[in-house]
């Protein structure tokens, strides 16, 4: 199992966490190649829906197999039966939509990578008096890039990373750098519904690679 020290700083080396899911077990092996080609070394597969955690559960094996230095973890943790499942199955850390405090409990007390999505002041006390460091800014784009500049100083020990509608442009990406991120994550912006469909793959690793070389240009 990864330290939360570890999926840190692989996700803020990377800049940027894609994530995505696809009922299809094919297609979501697919994809997680394709991302491994593009150079990314940790994902966010989401746990929607009945297929997430077989599919889950056989990506874990292609890693362990075809690509040891990526960490897999999963979103959309809802509550302590799912996050104990998933790192039964060989999750390396987790990531929620909300604040779960018996999540948050579970992740402390055995070392784990837990980020929980939070969308006020309030839910963001709540996770760092629960001992959480790394904080998904949840929707992103409803928050904004100004919610984060407004609050960053209230929460200096804290990393935030906005998830939900942040696009792959310069402009957007920069602009939540700007106002303090230590990444971003990406879904639908970079690994579109449309892509999945046509499978193709080429053009998500493409796309992938471009987003990876623009965050590191832009943390310079």
């Amino acid at each position: 199992m990864n330290n939360p020290e570890k999926v840190t700083n692989a996700i803020i080396q990377q800049g940027m966490l894609p994530l995505y899911f696809n009922a299809a077990e094919n297609v979501s092996i697919a994809i997680l190649k394709s991302l491994y080609r593009a150079g990314v070394k940790a994902l966010e597969y989401t746990n929607r829906g009945e297929a997430a955690l077989n599919n889950f559960t056989k990506m874990v094996a292609v890693r362990n197999a075809e690509m040891p230095d990526i960490l897999l973890g999963v979103g959309t943790i809802k509550n302590l039966a799912q996050a104990e499942a998933y790192m039964a199955a060989g999750a390396d850390f987790l990531v929620s939509p909300g604040f779960v405090p018996e999540v948050a409990a579970y992740a402390t007390s055995n070392n784990i990578f837990y980020a929980p999505g939070c969308m006020t002041p309030t839910e963001i006390i709540a996770a760092e008096n629960a001992g959480i460091t790394f904080i998904k800014l949840f929707p992103g784009n409803m928050l904004g890039p100004e919610f984060l500049s407004g609050i960053k100083d209230i929460f200096p020990k804290l990393l935030f990373m906005p998830t939900g509608g942040v696009d792959t442009t310069k402009e957007n990406i920069e602009s939540w750098y700007k106002a303090g991120v230590c990444a971003v994550g990406m879904g639908s912006k970079l690994i579109s519904k449309k892509l999945m469909e046509a499978g193709d793959y080429s053009t998500i690793e493409n796309e992938t690679k471009a987003v990876l070389a623009l965050i590191q240009s832009i943390k310079k």
